[in-house]
């Protein structure tokens, strides 16, 4: 299956710039995929669109403020690296990072960052630097003078309202690079809506780095590498969740990173509890074992959350929906509207 079976043309005034101005007010495309049929709605009318004793299943990851800025000790210039993740046993000193404009970034080039805090490539992995500083680098100095990771195709700087709307309601553990974005969605308004109603919810933890947001660049997707992301369930959440789907009830995944991790942890006919690392790379042929319905954004082109989506609704079906989106000019990508396939 080729790249490109996943392209589709979208006008650049439709992707979203900004949150909306009131976080749950976005619109809501409900595609049935076993007609193909698409009705129009708010992301308000939740409660009412699911069935009493259903289970959503959110990602409650929270966003560092992984972007810092600082120059290069030799030059002078100015320089920006997304900080992935730290490395293991290198007393939090050393992290996996992408460091822009990454070819002028050779093993043993040194950065200085605020507080004269230096840092220094010691080594390179595929496309991505090693960085390490000259003091660990911590929570609380991320917060002071880290940016919020905001994606490439939002052609702005980060603002303070970033750091709220960029991060759900619900957000717990630390530890991503990138949001959840279904889940910006949610108010806790929303949440006790949903409750009164009779649905429950429960919160799985996949932190969000290389495997949901590198780009697909080989022809044939089968060859794309997936890149681990560290997941964890607890037990009563993993019970939760095995018990409605023996009962028959409903699981929706909100959100891609929800769907993967889900699939991941389901072993022998239920949700494992525990933590995890998963590299699963879901495109059509997939079967589904956990999720029966998605709540999810509009995704890149060629990426492979729309091939997830596709994986889940049909790939024709799928991009006629985007196409109807376009055409009635819905947002689309991290800030833009929501999309629920039953």
């Amino acid at each position: 299956m080729k790249r490109t079976d996943f392209s589709f043309e979208l006008p650049q005034q439709l992707i979203a710039q900004f949150p909306p101005e009131e976080r749950g007010s976005s619109r809501l495309m409900v595609l049935d995929r076993r007609t193909g049929r698409v009705k129009h709605q708010r992301v308000a009318d939740l409660a009412a669109l699911l069935e009493p004793g259903s289970l959503l299943v959110f990602n409650n990851t929270k966003v560092r403020k992984a972007r810092i800025r600082g120059n290069a000790k030799a030059s002078g210039a100015p320089v920006e690296f997304l900080l992935l993740k730290p490395l293991p046993h290198q007393d939090d000193r050393t992290w996996l990072a992408m460091a822009q404009r990454s070819k002028r970034r050779p093993v043993g080039s040194r950065y200085v960052f605020e507080e004269g805090r230096e840092g220094e490539i010691t080594g390179k992995e595929g496309a991505y630097q090693m960085l390490q500083f000259d003091r660990p680098v911590d929570e609380s100095w991320l917060d002071r003078y880290g940016h919020i990771p905001l994606p490439p195709y939002i052609k702005r700087g980060d603002m303070p309202l970033d750091g709220e709307r960029y991060q759900t309601v619900y957000a717990k553990p630390l530890g991503s690079t990138a949001a959840p974005t279904a889940g910006l969605h949610f108010t806790q308004e929303l949440l006790d809506t949903l409750s009164r109603q009779g649905i429950g919810c429960a919160f799985i933890t996949l932190h969000v780095g290389l495997g949901t947001f590198l780009p697909v660049r080989t022809e044939h997707i089968e060859d794309h590498p997936m890149h681990k992301e560290r997941f964890s369930i607890d037990a009563p959440t993993a019970h939760q969740i095995t018990q409605a789907k023996a009962e028959g009830r409903r699981i929706i995944a909100v959100g891609t990173t929800s769907v993967r991790t889900l699939e991941s942890a389901w072993k022998h006919g239920g949700i494992e509890p525990g933590e995890g690392a998963t590299a699963l790379f879901i495109y059509p042929g997939y079967t589904f074992q956990v999720a029966d319905a998605l709540f999810t954004n509009f995704h890149t082109p060629e990426s492979t959350l729309l091939m997830l989506v596709c994986a889940f609704a049909g790939r024709e079906r799928i991009l006629a929906a985007y196409q109807a989106a376009i055409q009635a000019e819905y947002r689309f990508y991290s800030y833009g509207d929501a999309m629920l396939i039953v």
